[in-house]
């Protein structure tokens, strides 16, 4: 037997042994930025909402506002608006994201992430309070 002859074939097999890993960790990367842009998303219809609610202070209008700022699927925003609306009322407003993990190996590894943003505001006197 021969050792240390030819050695063309050990690129290719350290690159077949290593690829998997490098693939599950770019796809990684990947899921991570989804859900960082969804937490910014869940952020700025959270102060969109409140900036709502202080001109306008109806739970309607104040849910409406939320979901339409974040531009994910409006089936899994949730707003949950408390508090009184009556003028110097305190109102919290409270916007929940369910995001899942649908990335091909990290879906199966990692749960689905729930982000959460809430905000406080009060409601200017001589607004109307509304439903």
């Amino acid at each position: 037997m021969r050792y240390g002859g030819r050695e063309e074939g050990q690129a290719t097999v350290e690159l077949a042994l290593l690829l998997p890993l490098l693939i599950t960790l770019l796809v990684g990367v990947l899921q991570v930025g989804i859900v960082a842009r969804n937490a910014l998303a869940v952020s700025h219809a959270t102060r969109v909402a409140a900036r709502t609610g202080v001109s306008e202070p109806t739970r309607s209008a104040i849910s409406a506002a939320a979901r339409s700022a974040t531009g994910l699927p409006p089936g899994r925003v949730r707003v949950v608006v408390s508090g009184s609306l009556a003028p110097r009322g305190r109102v919290t407003v409270t916007v929940t994201y369910v995001d899942p993990t649908d990335a091909p190996l990290i879906g199966r590894l990692v749960p689905s992430v729930t982000l959460s943003q809430q905000l406080s505001f009060s409601v200017e006197p001589g607004e109307e309070a509304g439903p």
